[in-house]
């Protein structure tokens, strides 16, 4: 059975040297933290054409999730991703009842959101806002409908000039549990299932994906006929500071004018 994981960078990690062409790599770091870029520039891979950033940092369970250097460099590495105007809506996807699969609707639910401030009165522009929406589209199991379904309708009707979407990622590997940024431009595939993929060309915009591995495939662990996954003892920190990280990054990414401290005041 093969090992699933949405992670671009771990399927040619261990293939220096032999990376095929059509695929790019650049590594840098910054203090403690390692950001990994993928450009991939042709169809046929094991990933789709488009750009993916791996960001590698301590352990969300045990960081300060206030911490400038990583919102900060999380926020840099989210902006080259954004159109430089427009709307942004921020979708978290994922069960906030399983707490592994949470970390889409937590940071949702700190999302500085400003689209509901007056335009006419010019109020957002005295304040320098970027107008942002923030919303969950829940369960299919719970509401019948699919994510891309539901997130379609809602940019149908706000008109945004970029979607975020914010899910829980698997991985192959240890060391990226609870501890790694994906941000990518290809979307998402909810479950793993690509005939769910929500991407531009299902929402008809930018459409950016970020999350955190918090599961990860046991294939290679134990022989079984069944398909086990398993998640770190500290989920619940993972998940909280995971979620204060990601939003803060996110905040600052499109609110450029205030500082995380403002930001951290403003959505707690």
């Amino acid at each position: 059975m093969a090992v699933y994981t949405d992670i671009a960078a771990e399927v040619w990690a261990d293939r220096k040297g032999t990376i095929p062409p059509g695929v790019r790599f650049e590594t840098r770091y910054v203090g403690d933290v390692s950001i990994t870029r993928v450009e991939i520039t042709r169809d046929g891979l094991a990933r789709r054409r488009g750009r993916y950033s791996t960001i590698d940092m301590p352990s969300f369970a045990y960081i300060d999730d206030r911490n400038e250097r990583y919102v900060g460099a999380l926020a840099h590495e989210i902006k080259n991703y954004l159109p430089p105007r427009g709307e942004i809506l921020v979708a978290g996807l994922g069960n906030e009842r399983i707490t592994a699969d949470a970390l889409g609707p937590a940071v949702c639910g700190r999302i500085l959101v400003t689209r509901h401030i007056p335009v006419e009165r010019d109020e957002r522009e005295l304040l320098r806002l970027r107008g942002v929406s923030a919303f969950c589209p829940g369960i299919e199991g719970k509401t019948g409908l699919s994510a891309g379904e539901t997130i379609r309708s809602v940019v149908r009707g706000t008109r945004p000039a970029a979607v975020i979407c914010v899910d829980s990622l698997f991985t192959s590997t240890p060391e990226h549990l609870g501890c790694t940024v994906q941000i990518t431009d290809t979307g998402l595939c909810p479950g793993g299932e690509e005939r769910s993929r929500i991407d531009a060309e299902l929402l008809g915009v930018p459409t950016i994906s970020l999350g955190v591995p918090t599961v990860m495939d046991a294939g290679e662990l134990c022989k079984s006929r069944h398909r086990l996954v398993v998640t770190p003892k500290e989920i619940d920190y993972i998940i909280s500071r995971a979620a204060s990280v990601l939003s803060l990054a996110i905040n600052k990414a499109l609110q450029q004018d205030l500082s995380v401290g403002e930001l951290d005041f403003l959505t707690s």
